[in-house]
């Protein structure tokens, strides 16, 4: 993997990837000349026990240009610069001109709870220079990539003051509140642990306490024998639709040995990763014939410094369709009492997704499902 460091004229920072060498000259541009000097800070919600980030200056981020207007499409005319310069790379990692979390946040407001900087950061993640392409529909080389970028970027921004957890997500589609079009994904990195993966890693360090090995591995291998409703398995990695799914189409993807983060991926693991991934995204798509909209989250250890291994780097999709005509959205008694309803089986979800093929790359070679 290459990289290239740059600099915005507004101060922010541009990081440049490929799996080829990075040509001299690029230039870093801007939409935006001046630092955005953005202050959000964090409100503690005492019944929930949990931070909530508020950042009201995001309410003038860029909605849903039109194309001609596309922030993350490469610079072809300097009287209209974007985010993106020109040149031969291929994937793009800058700051967001919009953060909920900014490491140099101070001064919180006085109110009637407590109050914290929220001294995180936020950046944003472009797949391709292609604004008409997707991350189903990259190739094999550039998602390898693109989980290489991930373990190179927890890994930088792990080392700073603050930060505790790093989460990588990609929002696709207006119906999960996408605003640009463009393939891109996001990275969050918090000054703590949030409370859904603080929750899992909790049940994670229980599980290997009693048991001494892994708890998503072993669910994982008891996934695989029974094979119901596994959608890609090999010797490094599987997807699957789990027995405990409270989307439908949900899927948790995964290595299938212990691996704690993106640093720790070896080769071999990438590799089978990157074809678990498309292999899902693939399916996704050609199963409505449409882009699939969904949020993709990857769960991994924090960055505290400590040993973990109780955890596993996995993935988790979680797509709004309840059937293919119908969008589910959070309704009373998830939102309510944290209880989520299903009316429809993981069995019933994960059949329709194993009668999809795929093909994975230009050769037409399919995707492996055991089932």
């Amino acid at each position: 993997m290459h990289s290239k460091d740059l600099k915005k004229p507004d101060g922010r920072n541009l990081t440049l990837y490929s799996n080829h060498p990075i040509p001299e000259g690029i230039v870093a541009p801007s939409p935006f000349l001046e630092p955005q000097h953005a202050n959000p800070h964090l409100r503690w919600h005492p019944l929930r026990g949990e931070w909530v980030s508020y950042a009201a200056f995001r309410q003038n981020r860029t909605y849903q240009p039109p194309p001609q207007y596309n922030p993350l499409a490469p610079m072809s005319d300097p009287q209209h610069p974007t985010e993106m310069p020109a040149g031969d790379y291929e994937i793009a990692v800058f700051d967001n001109r919009f953060p909920s979390l900014a490491l140099e946040s101070h001064e919180p407001p006085s109110v009637t709870v407590p109050t914290a900087p929220a001294n995180g950061h936020c950046e944003v993640v472009v797949f391709t220079q292609d604004p008409q392409s997707s991350l189903s529909s990259l190739p094999l080389s550039r998602i390898e990539l693109l989980l290489s970028v991930w373990g190179d970027r927890t890994t930088r921004i792990g080392r700073r003051q603050h930060i505790h957890y790093v989460l990588p997500f990609e929002n696709r589609g207006a119906e999960v509140g996408v605003t640009l079009h463009h393939p891109h994904g996001q990275i969050y990195a918090y000054p703590f642990v949030p409370a859904v993966p603080a929750r899992m890693l909790a049940q994670e360090r229980e599980y290997f306490l009693q048991h001494g090995t892994s708890l998503l591995c072993d669910m994982a291998r008891v996934e695989a024998a029974d094979g119901k409703r596994v959608l890609y398995h090999d010797d490094y990695a599987i997807a699957f639709v789990p027995a405990c799914a409270r989307y439908p189409y949900e899927v948790w993807v995964m290595p299938t040995a212990p691996c704690q983060d993106f640093a720790a991926l070896t080769p071999p693991q990438r590799e089978s990763l990157a074809r678990a991934l498309k292999t899902v995204l693939l399916k996704f798509d050609t199963l409505w014939n449409r882009p699939f909209p969904y949020l993709m989250a990857w769960y991994q250890a924090p960055t505290d410094g400590a040993a973990h291994p109780e955890t596993q780097l996995h993935a988790q999709f979680y797509p709004p369709y309840r059937t293919r005509d119908r969008l589910k959205y959070l309704a009373g008694t998830e939102l309510a009492a944290g209880m989520f309803a299903m009316d429809v089986l993981p069995e019933t979800t994960a059949y329709e997704l194993q009668q999809v093929e795929v093909s994975l790359d230009d050769s037409g070679e399919p995707a492996e499902v055991r089932a």
